[in-house]
């Protein structure tokens, strides 16, 4: 009895796909699965006949992917296949021999992404290789571990539509700046005239504390050379006397009248401090008071510094520093408020934990809040250039790597296409606007080492001119 030879069974192609390509309009943060994908996996044992007759039946399709019994090995264009099949003698050689022939000469370097990959990457790594692979079809790999092919010509078309948006959005976000600093400026002579209208009433009490001071001692003494020539006053006297609490009047009447200096000296301060906030920079840097600078910052925020957060100030000798001092008013007020914010929020969860603890008997050892300011002179490379060193750090929690890497990145962001955060402008201030460094060290960083009992600090470093 004979046994019938079984052969393998042929080759099969499957009917290309598009896949992709939805009506939605593209965005910033489009991925080229939001493209137009053609799905055609071949054998790569079919004949070269078969893919021709494939080709013709889908006149859209740019090339196919090669499989080898399931396996992906790489893309072969419709470009690259006619290319081949016009030269001399050319469909002798391949249209009846399988694509594996044909691929052995046909191979192109394959540009290859997934399909999250943001349009945006996708295409300026397209726009970098060499101009022979220029029209050659982009393989996108889907997450079903399948692969695509995807047109350069529709990946440009839309690269530039989306740099188009990204254009828009620019232009519009900074008309948005625009009209926000008009306001702000606006704002700020506005309170700036108000802190002026405070200063004003405020230097008439205190120039006339003095002179309240003196006129108190002078009826304080002729009340004494009235007691010793009347050491005995009539009864009316003695009532009035009792009456008004004489003893009393002479023990808090100092003590009143200090209690206005210090609200008054206060109040003064607070006015001054609104007026350097609200400070209109030159077109020039002029030398400031940095230490001043930071005293109203602080008194500013004394409304958010609670009874539980410290301020320690280690101020070193620093000599007037040229720099815009309206910016960096803004700098020290944003680095100043990221630390109260995270240990505001460090102090919230201490209160929570506790009450979870409480309830199992148990307790937690609270950690006082601190913010610790720290000002030096310094020399960066020896080369005698000086440099003013300004440090904020808290010991709050310390930024993840995670933070940390995000924070670099939006700093180094050319177009801040994402919110412009207020250390962002900290940083395009400190190092656009004054030629400086802005340093953010952590403890969760091996690398960064940081004094005792900070987790976060923020280093401005001001070159001296």
């Amino acid at each position: 009895m004979s046994v019938p030879i079984q052969h393998p069974p042929e080759p099969t192609i499957a009917t290309p796909t598009v896949l992709g390509g939805n009506d939605r309009p593209l965005t910033l943060d489009s991925t080229l699965k939001d493209l137009p994908l053609y799905s055609c996996p071949v054998e790569i044992q079919i004949l070269g006949r078969d893919l021709a007759q494939v080709f013709e039946n889908n006149p859209d399709l740019p090339g196919v992917t090669l499989l080898d019994r399931g396996n992906w090995v790489g893309m072969l264009s419709r470009g690259r296949f006619l290319e081949y099949l016009l030269r001399p003698h050319g469909g002798k050689l391949f249209l009846n021999k399988s694509l594996k022939v044909l691929y052995s000469y046909a191979r192109t370097t394959c540009l290859t992404f997934p399909s999250k990959t943001p349009i945006l990457i996708a295409a300026q790594q397209m726009l970098r290789r060499s101009q022979i692979l220029g029209n050659e079809p982009i393989v996108v790999q889907l997450e079903d571990d399948t692969y695509s092919l995807l047109e350069a010509h529709q990946l440009n078309s839309a690269y530039w539509q989306i740099r188009g948006i990204e254009t828009q959005v620019w232009n519009e976000r900074m008309q948005v700046q625009m009209i926000r600093s008009d306001k702000m400026a606006s704002l700020g002579r506005l309170v700036d005239g108000v802190a002026h209208e405070i200063l004003d009433p405020v230097s008439f009490i205190w120039g006339n504390l003095s002179h309240l001071s003196g006129y108190v001692k002078d009826v304080y003494s002729l009340l004494e050379a009235y007691e010793k020539v009347l050491p005995t006053p009539p009864p009316h006297i003695v009532a009035l006397r009792e009456e008004i609490e004489i003893d009393y009047l002479r023990e808090d009447i100092p003590k009143t009248l200090e209690s206005i200096r210090t609200g008054a000296d206060r109040l003064s301060k607070l006015a001054s401090s609104l007026q350097n906030f609200c400070h209109i920079d030159e077109v020039y840097p002029t030398p400031a008071n940095l230490h001043d600078c930071l005293d109203g910052v602080l008194l500013l925020l004394k409304s958010r510094l609670k009874n539980e957060l410290t301020i320690v100030k280690r101020y070193g000798h620093l000599p007037p520093v040229p720099c815009f001092i309206g910016q960096m008013t803004q700098v020290f007020l944003n680095l100043l408020s990221q630390g109260i914010e995270r240990l505001l929020v460090r102090a919230v969860a201490e209160t929570w934990q506790t009450e979870s603890l409480n309830i199992y008997g148990k307790t937690l050892t609270p950690v006082d809040s601190c913010i610790t300011v720290t000002t030096e002179t310094c020399s960066l490379d020896g080369s005698g250039t000086r440099w003013i060193s300004i440090r904020i750090g808290n010991n709050a929690a310390p930024l993840s790597i995670e933070e940390q890497q995000q924070l670099q990145a939006s700093f180094l962001d050319p177009h801040l296409m994402g919110t412009e955060t207020s250390l962002v402008t900290s940083y395009r201030i400190i190092t656009h606007r004054h030629k400086g460094i802005l340093k953010v060290r952590t403890r969760a960083n091996p690398e960064d080492v940081l004094e005792e009992g900070i987790n976060t600090e923020f280093e401005m470093l001001i070159p001296l001119r």
